[in-house]
């Protein structure tokens, strides 16, 4: 099984920003698209934004459109989600996920086989 690890999350005003990684040991991201899920205490995981392997193609959950931004680094071999002007709603542990499947199934949860342990991301002033 791939392992993947997620960095950067914290506590954060309102309005402010976080930049979140993921990385992967022992192999290379970049056959794989690439996918941010967050769950909230209480709520479903939902995918949030996700990457083809090449890095043409992403798509966004409408709540995040325009603050946050999903890139990826093949040389570093990670992937990135910028996040912006955030909201208390944001708040959740938020996970990265990795599969050889389109970018367009990608971001559906229960497709992704591979998946990291999680950051928390908390904003709240």
């Amino acid at each position: 099984q791939l392992q993947l690890v997620e960095s950067g999350g914290g506590l954060v005003q309102p309005g402010g920003s976080l930049r979140l990684s993921c990385t992967a040991s022992g192999f290379a991201l970049n056959s794989f698209a690439i996918g941010w899920f967050r769950q909230a205490p209480g709520k479903e995981r939902e995918g949030v934004s996700c990457i083809s392997s090449s890095g043409g193609s992403t798509n966004y959950v409408d709540s995040v459109k325009g603050r946050f931004t999903i890139s990826r680094d093949h040389a570093k071999n990670t992937v990135y989600l910028q996040m912006n002007s955030l909201k208390p709603e944001d708040t959740a542990i938020y996970y990265c996920a990795a599969d050889s499947i389109p970018v367009e199934a990608m971001c559906v949860p229960e497709s992704p086989r591979n998946w990291g342990q999680g950051t928390q991301v908390t904003v709240s002033s």
